[in-house]
């Protein structure tokens, strides 16, 4: 993406300064680029992948993985396409944790989650 601006890495962004401008999606993938050069310990984010199509969400999901390979990463959501990817899922509810394990040890625990799943998974099949 940034190779395709007009001046490549070289590009100002922003209207407000005359720049490219970027959609919601590329402004996302351009802050996510630029929390991985610091390389912390541990990386938090919140909803990353919100403003992403779902072919960006695929793509950045599998560079996510394997930049991440041997770090601590967390990563809140309420996306069901992003919370399948993760080591781990906790669930919670009320400031609570209520459910924890991987998306097919939750679904098969029938709890909180897996309803949630399944209503999610119900709405697209009635589509």
């Amino acid at each position: 993406m940034i190779e395709s601006l007009p001046q490549s890495y070289e590009t100002v962004l922003g209207k407000w300064f005359g720049g490219a401008e970027l959609s919601v999606g590329e402004w996302q993938l351009i802050a996510l680029a630029r929390a991985f050069f610091r390389e912390a310990n541990i990386v938090v984010l919140d909803e990353p992948t919100s403003a992403m199509d779902s072919w960006a969400e695929t793509e950045w999901l599998k560079r996510f993985r394997r930049r991440m390979e041997g770090q601590t990463a967390l990563m809140i959501t309420h996306r069901f396409t992003t919370a399948m990817h993760a080591d781990m899922i906790h669930v919670m509810d009320g400031g609570r944790i209520i459910e924890s394990g991987t998306h097919d040890r939750l679904v098969a625990a029938n709890g909180h989650y897996a309803e949630s799943w399944r209503a999610q998974m119900q709405d697209i099949a009635s589509i």
